[in-house]
């Protein structure tokens, strides 16, 4: 016999088959108006304390870099000797305090010993040379005065032998040919007479420009000789100026050439600090910009005195001077760091320095939102940047809160949720 079947009725009949087309479509339509809403965000879920989360405020930018500088002096004279030679001693070391004229190190050249040797021998010999001609022109001299002397006494005689033969011709006692001899003779030495005045007058201008010459070479010679010996004392270098020895590059027995830098002295008159700036600043960067820095709680002022052109290394080198005291207890080679003023202060919306910039490069920042507990991805533009704040241009305002903590672990997600 047939066993009536019976409806289902209530929560049975809402899993019986026919409910299934209904159940079916019921989820058709929840997934379409989940298609709808969702968001399609990508989403992190993060630990919160570990970031930093800074407000952004509205302020006054302060438009300057800070740079790091080292001391050095004003004035640097390199230590370097005239002449060559080997290290015999070393005198003064590398640190001390020197005058000008102190000998720093001596140096020995054989070479030069041997020069100032043969220049004294070649000195006493042409002292020699000059004392034995100036001993054979005056025995020439003396040597012509009497073969003048002795003419004109030849002179004398001839004439009056030749008055005597005229007087004899005369009263015919002698013939014409002795008369004549006796007059040829009296010219002959008459002329002799004459000859050996000139040539005694032409001697002594002859004697005097030799001598003067020999005298002139003489003099030479004594020069050449002075400045040899001067070359030696040249052999201990010595400081040129009052200051600080601040680098000797020496050792005994060191081989040394002339002209080679081996050391430098410090004038501790005036300093300045050499700094290295990024390159990204060259253009900003000019004589005359002003900076601060701190030194055992006092602040100083400098200013820039030259700005070298050369880039190396990404960096470019800036020379700045004191515009006020120095700090006390200034020594070469300390480092001041400075605070480099580019421009005037102007008011700007900002926001702290942080490690996100070197994963953004500023072009956006997460923004956490008024409610808490969420973040998200916002573009922005940042302008100037100094080594406190970044300056924001746009996409920020004055008292939202935005993460500046690095975000190397957030990856391309577009919400944090913490």
């Amino acid at each position: 016999m047939d066993k009536p079947i019976e409806k289902k009725k209530g929560i049975a009949l809402l899993f019986s088959k026919k409910a299934l087309p209904y159940w079916f479509g019921a989820m058709m339509a929840a997934f379409i108006l989940w298609l709808i809403l969702r968001d399609d965000a990508s989403t992190l879920r993060i630990n919160g304390d570990t970031l930093t989360v800074s407000e952004v405020r509205s302020g006054e930018f302060n438009d300057y870099i800070r740079v790091s500088g080292q001391v050095h002096p004003m004035t640097t004279i390199q230590l370097s000797p005239r002449e060559a030679g080997i290290v015999e001693e070393i005198i003064i070391e590398e640190g001390s305090q020197v005058r000008a004229g102190d000998v720093i190190i001596r140096l020995s050249n054989d070479d030069l010993d041997l020069q100032i040797l043969n220049s004294e021998a070649n000195l006493a010999e042409k002292e020699n040379t000059l004392r034995n001609t100036m001993i054979q022109m005056e025995q020439q001299k003396m040597q012509l005065s009497l073969d003048i002397l002795e003419l004109r006494t030849q002179v004398q005689r001839k004439g009056r032998a030749l008055e005597s033969q005229k007087r004899l011709f005369d009263d015919g006692l002698i013939g014409k040919e002795e008369y004549l001899r006796s007059e040829e003779d009296y010219t002959l030495f008459c002329k002799k007479l004459e000859v050996t005045i000139s040539r005694a007058e032409q001697d002594s201008v002859y004697r005097s420009v030799q001598i003067k010459q020999m005298r002139e070479s003489l003099e030479n010679m004594k020069l050449n000789m002075q400045m040899i010996r001067k070359r030696k004392d040249n052999l201990a270098v010595k400081a040129p100026i009052d200051g600080e020895l601040g680098l000797l590059e020496v050792t005994l027995g060191q081989s040394i050439g002339s002209g080679a830098k081996i050391g430098q002295i410090n004038d501790l008159g005036s300093y300045k600090i050499e700094a290295q700036i990024d390159e990204h600043y060259i253009d900003r960067v000019s004589a005359g910009l002003t900076a601060t820095f701190e030194r055992q709680n006092e602040t100083y002022d400098a200013i820039i005195r030259k700005v070298y052109p050369e880039v190396r290394n990404g960096k470019f080198q800036a020379d700045f001077k004191f515009s006020g005291p120095q700090p006390a207890n200034i020594r070469s080679g300390q480092t001041y760091y400075l605070n480099l003023q580019l421009g005037q202060p102007e008011s700007a919306i900002l926001i702290p320095r942080g490690t996100f910039y070197q994963k953004t490069g500023g072009k956006w920042i997460y923004v956490v939102l008024p409610e808490g507990g969420k973040a998200v991805k916002r573009e922005i533009r940042i302008g100037r940047q100094n080594p406190q704040f970044y300056e924001v241009l746009e996409g920020l305002e004055a008292g939202e809160k935005v993460i500046t903590s690095g975000y190397d672990n957030f990856g391309d997600n577009e919400v944090l949720i913490f």
